[in-house]
């Protein structure tokens, strides 16, 4: 089968590429659409504005560097949305590779990143890889419950029957991705947001600490589950 081959469960899944590189966008947008997506684009954070405003779409494709408001800025403002909108899958996409960067994009709510240059059949792997976890997760459920906590899966916000729990950047980042596929058992690497944790003893560090803030007994987790020789499950309520 040709690389280029329609994906068989692509089933015409809307992606939003927004690059202000006028060639990468093209490019982009001819291979994602011979791999069976349909794709609209946008060359600045204000044009993607607009096309989300009229449009639902099941992941973007989001550059750093580009001019006025640049792609950490714009995924911040994505993730203070509410509802569907709020919610979509961003990968990260820029010329950009250092680790810090890497961080900032997960930190602000990214679901992956890549560093240009990239293999473009890399990036549909990663695509396909997202959309299979969003998938995994109730379609618009915003808030997963857990006993007397609720967690905003957009907003990344934690309460206790209404009151505010304090979380870190990481312990945020690590419940949205275990939330977005609940009672699915979610790989450590994929936890630790391909940071090198190859190990995952930060992830594991990172669930002991969020077990003392959701659990009534964090010796024998009810919410956040260990799946042995994979990683971690959420089963919220």
């Amino acid at each position: 089968m040709s690389a280029l081959t329609p994906a068989a469960d692509a089933e015409r899944r809307h992606l939003l590429v927004v690059d202000d590189d006028d060639r990468i966008r093209d490019l982009l947008k001819e291979f994602l659409t011979r791999r069976g997506f349909r794709v609209s684009t946008a060359p600045d954070a204000a044009a993607a504005r607009r096309l989300l405003a009229a449009l639902r779409f099941d992941l973007l494709v989001v550059d750093v560097m580009m001019p006025g408001e640049d792609g950490f800025s714009f995924t911040r403002w994505l993730r203070g949305r509410s509802g569907e909108a709020g919610a979509a899958p961003v990968l990260i996409l820029t010329a950009r590779g250092q680790p810090d960067d890497r961080i900032e994009g997960l930190r602000l709510g990214a679901d992956d990143y890549l560093a240009k240059p990239f293999d473009p059949e890399e990036l549909v792997l990663r695509i396909e890889a997202i959309l299979r976890r969003a998938a995994a997760a109730p379609r618009g459920e915003r808030h997963v419950r857990m006993g007397r906590y609720s967690f905003d899966t957009a907003r990344g916000e934690l309460t206790a029957e209404g009151e505010p729990v304090r979380l870190t950047e990481s312990e945020t980042q690590l419940l949205k991705t275990l939330a977005r596929a609940p009672h699915a058992a979610v790989d450590r690497y994929d936890l630790a947001g391909g940071q090198g944790d190859a190990g995952g003893r930060a992830v594991d560090i990172q669930v002991t600490r969020l077990r003392r803030k959701i659990e009534g007994d964090p010796a024998n987790p009810r919410y956040l589950r260990t799946v042995r020789g994979r990683g971690y499950m959420l089963t919220p309520d």
